[in-house]
C-alpha cells in the first residue's frame, strides 16, 4: 500500500543521499526525521539513535561510499523493530550498490515513516559479509574523525 507522504518523504531521502555522495552536502537530509529517529546499521549491534546522531552517521557514510547509486524500489508496509506489536506503517526499500575501499557492496536502506510521513526508523543491510567487514572498519574510522563515538 503506497502512502503518498511517506512517497515523497522516500523520494526525497534518495535525492539527499544521492547529493550528498557527490557534494557532501547533508542539508537535502533537513526535515526529513523523526527527533527520535532511530538506524540500525550492519556494522554495529547498537542502534544510532536521535536525529543528530543518524546525521552524524549519514556523513561519515556519504564520505566512505564509492561510486554510490541507488537501483531500485520497492513499497509497501512493515512493522518497526520498535513497534513489532504494533500495526505495520508504510515503509519503501531503497536498493543501492557502491564501493568501499575497493570492495563492491549491495545493500539496502529500509525506511519506515510515521503516519505524516516522516521516517521513524531506518535499517541498512549490506552484503557480502567481507564487505560488511570493510564497512565496518571505513565507519568506525569516520565515527571517530567526527567526533561521534570515542577511539578504541
Amino acid at each position: 500500500m503506497s502512502d503518498p507522504a511517506s512517497s515523497a518523504t522516500a523520494a526525497r531521502f534518495r535525492a539527499a543521499v544521492e547529493a550528498a555522495t557527490t557534494t557532501g552536502d547533508l542539508s537535502g537530509f533537513s526535515g526529513l526525521f523523526l527527533p527520535d529517529v532511530r538506524l540500525y546499521s550492519p556494522v554495529s549491534f547498537k542502534p544510532f539513535d536521535g536525529e543528530e546522531m543518524v546525521l552524524g552517521l549519514l556523513g561519515v557514510l556519504v564520505r566512505t561510499f564509492e561510486d554510490f547509486r541507488y537501483i531500485g524500489t520497492f513499497t509497501g508496509e512493515a512493522a518497526t523493530s520498535r513497534d513489532q506489536e504494533s500495526p505495520a506503517s508504510p515503509a519503501d526499500v531503497l536498493l543501492f550498490r557502491a564501493t568501499v575501499d575497493g570492495k563492491e557492496i549491495h545493500g539496502m536502506d529500509l525506511l519506515h515513516f510515521d503516519q505524516t510521513g516522516l521516517i521513524k526508523e531506518i535499517t541498512v543491510m549490506v552484503r557480502p559479509q567481507s564487505a560488511v567487514q570493510t564497512l565496518g572498519q571505513a565507519v568506525l574510522r569516520g565515527l571517530v574523525e567526527a567526533g561521534l563515538v570515542p577511539a578504541e
